[in-house]
């Protein structure tokens, strides 16, 4: 089964921050762009809780807040696939917590886009990054999800500043 990502700049919100999340069964990393929208930067590790046939618990509260916060214009969760592009077993958990932001959202009457990005590859150029700066590997495991959502973010965020100077 293809999966297919949402494309970056298409029906942007314009100016301000970008959430972007990488959702793993564990652990859900957390980035933040700049108001410009130009620059991803780290901003925690959030322990998942929810399950699938889970009322929503204290991760989806802690994201909503983080997207609060920092006054998101966007969501971008990162979608797991496979060099192929098919979807890999995790592509269920990014989705179900896409669908649980997007509802929460909806119902307060917040219409912030929930987007689905490709994070092919981010957990290695995270770990490849971490290794880089001098990070031990004990130490990179209590934040390559935080890293991992900065790669998906910035890949993001770049290809929407490819995307607006193309579509003025």
């Amino acid at each position: 089964m293809k999966v297919t990502p949402d494309t970056p700049g298409a029906d942007d919100p314009g100016q301000g921050r970008r959430i972007g999340l990488d959702v793993g069964t564990v652990r859900i990393g957390v980035a933040v762009s700049d108001r410009n929208a130009t620059l991803a930067t780290p901003v925690e590790t959030v322990a998942r809780e929810t399950g699938f046939k889970d009322r929503d618990k204290d991760d989806i509260d802690r994201l909503l807040e983080i997207i609060d916060e920092y006054d998101a214009v966007e969501i971008v969760v990162g979608l797991p696939r496979t060099l192929q592009g098919h979807g890999s077993t995790s592509v269920k958990h990014a989705k179900e917590i896409a669908f649980r932001l997007h509802r929460r959202l909806s119902n307060a009457g917040r219409t912030i886009p929930v987007r689905m990005a490709d994070e092919r590859l981010t957990t290695v150029a995270a770990t490849a990054a971490l290794r880089a700066s001098g990070v031990s590997e004990k130490a990179g495991r209590r934040i390559i999800d935080q890293a991992a959502a900065v790669e998906i973010l910035q890949s993001w965020l770049d290809a929407r500043a490819a995307y607006t100077q193309e579509h003025p």
